[in-house]
């Protein structure tokens, strides 16, 4: 009994130890042209045995490529491409390029000074000051997300003003007197205390000299 241990080492796993060994005869065949022909059919059977091959791009240059590598780089035959480097298979893959960004307060995130750095573009005084209480709003809620504590509005105002280089400023007192970092004054703003239906009913009953409508 002949164990896996005393075999030759299996180069590629996923093309089995018998297309190893028909590579190995490849090898020794002298005639030129018929190891081309023997080249290309055993190029197709390894298609077959490795099927997944076929959703890698450019899979059919993959494929006899593979043929070199499991032949040790020795084999001499001809194919629609030229034979890889040896050094492809020590080669180390090249080093993904990543976008470092240096974040001043990395529980607040790039988005939010992408959002200060967009305020900081506007013009019009109305508009940036309901930047920054969208803003400030929406610091006091990540702050809340990750603290049980409430953050003062003052430092909320400070915190804008220095990712802002102090380009975006309001008045300190208006913030705290109105609450204008609170999320639910948005709520209540949005809040209808009756409906235009019920408001419409109430007036009719109050109004004697209406008359009602004859169909």
């Amino acid at each position: 009994m002949e164990y896996n241990t005393e075999r030759k080492h299996l180069i590629l796993r996923e093309y089995g130890r018998n297309v190893q060994r028909m590579v190995a005869y490849l090898a020794t065949i002298e005639d030129q042209e018929k190891r081309n022909s023997y080249a290309a059919t055993l190029v197709e059977l390894m298609k077959s045995i490795n099927p997944n091959v076929k959703d890698v791009p450019e899979y059919d240059h993959k494929v006899w490529d593979d043929l070199f590598i499991i032949s040790g780089f020795k084999l001499e035959a001809k194919g629609p491409y030229a034979p890889p480097a040896p050094e492809v298979l020590v080669k180390k893959p090249d080093r993904v390029a990543y976008k470092y960004n240096k974040i001043k307060f990395k529980h607040y995130g790039r988005s939010l000074e992408i959002l200060i750095e967009k305020a900081m573009k506007l013009t019009d005084e109305k508009e940036i000051k309901g930047a920054v209480i969208s803003i400030g709003r929406l610091m006091k809620s990540f702050y809340q997300t990750w603290n049980k504590e409430e953050i003062s509005d003052q430092l909320i105002m400070k915190t804008i003003e220095r990712l802002s280089d102090n380009h975006l400023k309001m008045d300190l007192q208006e913030v705290i007197s109105f609450k204008l970092f609170d999320s639910s004054r948005k709520e209540n703003f949005n809040r209808r205390p009756r409906s235009f239906h019920q408001n419409q009913n109430k007036n009719r009953r109050l109004n004697p000299n209406q008359t009602k409508r004859r169909r």
